[in-house]
């Protein structure tokens, strides 16, 4: 596999985010490390050091995804400090769970804010960049929540399928400049968040998939980097599901 030169990774300071950097730096890339806020700022930096750790060069850039300026001024010293930006990983999301009849206005617009709104955000703001290199790759993470929905879920399912159609949008775009934009859209997958379910609903999810294990965070990198590699040039719009057989 190809190495790339530079990827900046939004939400990379925890969970999928950390572990897709780590395995980018597997292959020798310069790491750009979103994280949201100070309060993640120790997270950032383990994630820094992992990425250090594998023998990669990297950096931390505090930035709200909701907030255009923010992104474009984190995107400018990326560039200044990698050279260049290769590939988005956006990855960036957070979850407000709650039946419709309870879901507030502010539960709404926060998830979709960060997660649909802050992936068009990061988006506008490396394409210039791309565009200028005539080569590039996005790769959104999405959620198999935003093909089938769930109850409980409106919002995030309403951001993750938005980001499906978003990136096919923006195949349309940039695939004659060589940019190219896919999904991943993960199933039920072994992370902070998901352990802190209650038993009967890992024994649902878990009755549903035809590989009879919950998917790791490494499943999902390693989908991140072949979407992300020369392997996958003539790959463009489309969504990559690891789910185990979850939606079968």
């Amino acid at each position: 596999m190809a190495v790339t030169k530079s990827v900046l990774i939004t939400g990379a300071s925890r969970g999928i985010g950390q572990q897709i950097a780590v395995q980018f730096a597997k292959q020798g890339a310069f790491i750009a490390i979103n994280y949201p806020f100070e309060s993640e700022k120790e997270n950032a930096m383990q994630t820094l050091h992992e990425v250090q750790n594998r023998g990669s060069q990297g950096q931390i850039y505090e930035a709200d995804v909701s907030n255009l300026a923010a992104v474009e001024d984190m995107v400018k010293k990326v560039k200044m400090d990698a050279g260049s930006i290769d590939v988005l990983v956006a990855n960036a999301g957070i979850t407000k769970d709650k039946l419709i009849m309870r879901m507030t206005s502010e539960d709404w617009n926060q998830v979709l804010q960060i997660n649909l709104t802050g992936a068009f955000h990061c988006t506008k703001a490396v394409t210039k960049e791309m565009m200028q290199a005539k080569k590039g790759r996005i790769v959104y993470i999405s959620s198999v929540i935003g093909m089938i929905g769930n109850a409980g879920q409106a919002n995030y399912a309403a951001s993750k399928g938005g980001m499906i159609a978003l990136c096919k949008s923006v195949a349309k775009e940039f695939g004659s400049r060589n940019i190219t934009a896919n999904c991943v859209a993960p199933g039920y997958i072994l992370t902070e968040m998901t352990q802190n379910l209650p038993k009967e609903a890992t024994d649902q999810f878990m009755s549903r998939v035809s590989i009879k294990r919950f998917g790791t965070m490494e499943d999902i990198a390693h989908a991140v980097l072949f979407l992300s590699s020369d392997q996958a040039a003539y790959i463009t719009g489309q969504v990559l599901v690891v789910d185990g057989g979850l939606t079968l």
